[in-house]
């Protein structure tokens, strides 16, 4: 069950409409599951321990250590977790960060931004009108709206045909079956199948399906899997054609990519595919 812990409240002095950052902390000793809801405010969720998934209409997103997803105001999810998963959660006043997606994604988080989320859950709600509150604000502003982006999302696809497909190898990843015999199973063409997902995923079948497999290998490494039994697990060939696609998504080995500092796991990462959000630097006001 969850362990919690909120920010301290505001006081009198500082009224409700000067908050701009809320933070929320909470642990958890055994894996659990939370319905679908929505926020209010934008979250950036962070995993300090521990690996968490997100689900939403248009897919899927892991978060392993050391990582965050963003998660906008407004967005319907629900949350599965890991046993021993610690989230330091920062709620941002809805369009705060301005350049930051409406739609979910995972991003690295860095030394200094960990250590701003880590400082911001001491501290409590962020009030702009105190001005220690207001520079730590526009530092977490900055901060957030330079983030690198990871490939830690699973599209849904919505056709019935491909959705099928879809739950058929969400089931089970380490099927090896070939499309054409996959696409028998739900009634259509290999070249409809891969039409499909091109057009209502933007991946390749292929692609999503090596994608799947490696969401998967996250949650199941967190968990301390030997990397060898997750190969087999997951229908590949040997450990190093597994070890080879890890490298390729996250540019770090497996065992390295959960052993290493948080810092050179997330440069590797960036120079291997991350994207960076570009925003312009701005003042609280």
């Amino acid at each position: 069950m969850p362990r919690t812990r909120q920010g301290q409240n505001p006081s009198p002095a500082h009224p409700e409409s000067g908050i701009q950052v809320r933070p929320f902390a909470v642990g958890f000793t055994q894996a659990y599951k939370f319905d679908r809801k929505r926020y209010d405010w934008d979250g950036l969720i962070y995993a300090s321990e521990g690996v968490m998934s997100i689900q939403t209409a248009k897919g899927s997103w892991v978060v392993p250590p050391h990582r965050a997803v963003w998660v906008p105001a407004g967005v319907e999810h629900s949350t599965e977790v890991s046993p021993g998963l610690s989230l330091r959660t920062l709620f941002f006043r809805p369009r705060l960060l301005r350049t930051l997606p409406r739609d979910c994604c995972v991003v690295n988080v860095p030394p200094l931004l960990r250590e701003l989320i880590l400082h911001t859950v001491e501290i409590g709600m962020l009030n702009r009108t105190i001005p220690a509150h207001a520079r730590l604000i526009g530092v977490l502003r900055d901060q957030i709206e330079i983030l690198g982006v990871v490939p830690l999302q699973l599209p849904r696809p919505t056709e019935p045909r491909a959705l099928r497909v879809a739950e058929l190898l969400t089931s089970d990843p380490g099927d090896t079956s070939s499309l054409e015999m996959i696409a028998k199973r739900v009634g259509a063409s290999p070249r409809t199948i891969e039409r499909l997902f091109r057009a209502q995923t933007s991946m390749a079948f292929g692609k999503w399906r090596e994608r799947l497999r490696l969401l998967r290998a996250l949650r199941l490494l967190a968990a301390n899997e030997p990397v060898t039994n997750v190969a087999l697990d997951l229908g590949y060939a040997s450990t190093s054609a597994f070890i080879a696609m890890f490298k390729r998504a996250f540019g770090i080995t497996p065992r390295r990519y959960f052993t290493t500092r948080p810092a050179r796991a997330q440069n590797a990462a960036a120079k291997s595919n991350g994207r960076i959000f570009q925003g312009r630097q701005r003042s609280v006001t």
